[in-house]
């Protein structure tokens, strides 16, 4: 590849990443507005977060079709075709945890609507949950901009820790509808809830074995936490 097209592909390349940064941060947002949106019982805004679903798709589909272009037209090798790749599929993650989020606020605007009281405790623990998601967001697009290796396994680790908190609400939450039946279609709606926020850290955890590829050329998604830490320590 001579230097003038190399430079084009280089400039193509950090397009795609800045484009993957932007809609990182637009889901971010997304996560965070539903989260407050469950919180505080806002319904204005879970309805908002619903209707701004529609730019993050658009987003993973015109990056989609940036990195299907320079696959094409420059035909990228090595580290430079795993970041291609990488990016395709790290924004499908994004995406999804996009419809998370609009999940998590359709279902608020259920649990307003309908007007039931009670499950206040274990909203407050799904709100923390969805909070260590969004810092797990906040982090591994971090790390995908820095290519952090470590930073990245760190949060696949973490999202052991979100799945333990999941299993915790939904065990309270039975316990709680079985004393006072009246409370089953909020708790189910709080559960549903709970299962989108520990979705949204699988596919952090998604993004940062994205980035561990990128940056080792290492496709570690079944090696487990073990395998995973031997990695680490051949390092």
């Amino acid at each position: 590849m001579s230097e003038h097209l190399s430079k084009q592909f280089d400039s193509e390349l950090d397009s795609i990443r800045a484009h993957v940064t932007r809609m990182g941060g637009l889901v971010e947002e997304q996560l965070l507005g539903a989260l407050n949106a469950f919180g505080e019982s806002n319904q204005e805004l879970s309805k908002l977060i619903v209707e701004r679903d529609k730019g993050v798709d658009e987003m993973e589909m015109a990056i989609d079709t940036a990195c299907a272009n320079i696959v094409v037209r420059r035909q990228p090798t090595a580290i430079d075709l795993r970041m291609v790749m990488a990016v395709s599929k790290a924004v499908t993650d994004l995406e999804r945890i996009g419809d998370e989020a609009k999940k998590i606020a359709k279902t608020t605007r259920k649990i307003i609507e309908r007007g039931s009281g009670g499950c206040l405790t274990q909203i407050l623990q799904v709100r923390h949950m969805g909070e260590q998601t969004a810092t797990m967001l906040r982090e591994v697009l971090d790390a995908f901009v820095r290519l952090d290796f470590a930073a990245a396994a760190s949060i696949v680790r973490r999202d052991k820790e979100v799945d333990q908190h999941f299993r915790a609400v939904v065990r309270q939450l039975i316990t709680y509808m079985m004393e006072d039946p009246r409370t089953i279609s909020t708790a189910l709606d709080v559960i549903f809830i709970a299962k989108s926020i520990e979705r949204v850290g699988d596919h952090c955890k998604n993004i940062a074995e994205d980035v561990i590829y990128i940056a080792k050329g290492r496709d570690v998604r079944h090696l487990g936490l073990k395998g995973l830490a031997r990695e680490m320590g051949a390092e």
